[in-house]
């Protein structure tokens, strides 16, 4: 089984069986915008078997009416692919990141009138409720140029070769879907709602990882130098506090400390060049 493919089944096994029948309760921390203030609202939704968080905020949207009667505005939340591919829906639940479609109720709140807690994530700008503004870590991976410089407009014949052990590596590394969950986990990286300072804060470990990624592809490497010199930048490598908590929330397992030692040692070595060649 893959390591995707473990991660999902893992995260949809209920710890025990749920009651059917059995009404949840959402406290959710809700905003009507950047800059305004924040307030608890709860709601009572009554949960099918194997529904998620994503489809509980549906049934929400349909009647927003909380557990006081009061009529309020629907819940906003950001969704794309569904499935734990887009990154789009990730948010803090109960407590803790990660993506609302793959949170089943049936594991989080198996009993009648269980509560569960909907928070959006503490370090990307609040647009509405539980969506976030993500755009910080598109601007880290063109940092990190965090893609294969090739020219596409003609046939250019067979990729390069791959070794097995080189591709299950870089297949880990390619499954990271931008979702946040190890910046939002992060002690060194804060919220930054200027875009003028982001290109000196902390790129996180997401961004590492994905130049490892880059730098590692047959073509990709043709922008090694560059990739290495960003992460010997401000906000690069040396920000980094090895906390460890960006391996533990990632959805993917990928291995994110592996990704950063590895990195590590790539910078040392191309200062250490570059030191020499300007000599």
């Amino acid at each position: 089984m893959s390591t995707s493919a473990h991660a999902a089944s893992h995260a949809q096994r209920p710890s025990r069986s749920a009651k059917a029948g059995r009404t949840v309760r959402f406290r959710i921390l809700r905003c009507d915008g950047p800059g305004k203030p924040s307030r608890w609202e709860t709601f009572a939704v009554k949960v099918e078997p194997g529904a998620n968080v994503i489809s509980c905020l549906r049934q929400i949207a349909a009647n927003p009416v909380t557990v006081d009667g009061k009529a309020t505005t629907p819940v906003v939340w950001d969704a794309g692919c569904l499935e734990e591919v887009c990154g789009a829906c990730t948010m803090v639940i109960n407590g803790k990141v990660r993506q609302s479609c793959s949170c089943l109720i049936d594991e989080y709140a198996p009993d009648d009138n269980n509560e569960i807690t909907l928070e959006p994530m503490t370090k990307f700008p609040v647009v509405r409720d539980l969506w976030v503004d993500r755009a910080r870590m598109f601007s880290d991976l063109k940092r990190v140029k965090g893609w294969v410089p090739i020219d596409g407009t003609f046939f250019l014949g067979a990729g390069p070769r791959e070794r097995p052990k080189s591709q299950a590596t870089r297949y880990v590394l390619s499954t990271c879907m931008t979702c946040g969950c190890c910046l939002e986990a992060c002690p060194q990286y804060n919220i930054e709602p200027d875009p003028e300072a982001w290109e000196t804060s902390f790129l996180g470990a997401f961004a590492i990882s994905q130049a490892r990624l880059f730098n590692m592809h047959q073509t990709g490497k043709e922008l090694a130098g560059e990739r290495l010199d960003a992460l010997e930048s401000p906000g690069g490598l040396n920000d980094c506090g090895n906390a460890q908590n960006c391996v533990k929330v990632c959805p993917k397992l990928i291995p994110l400390t592996e990704s950063i030692g590895a990195m590590g040692r790539a910078t040392t070595i191309h200062a250490i060049a570059s030191w020499f060649s300007r000599g």
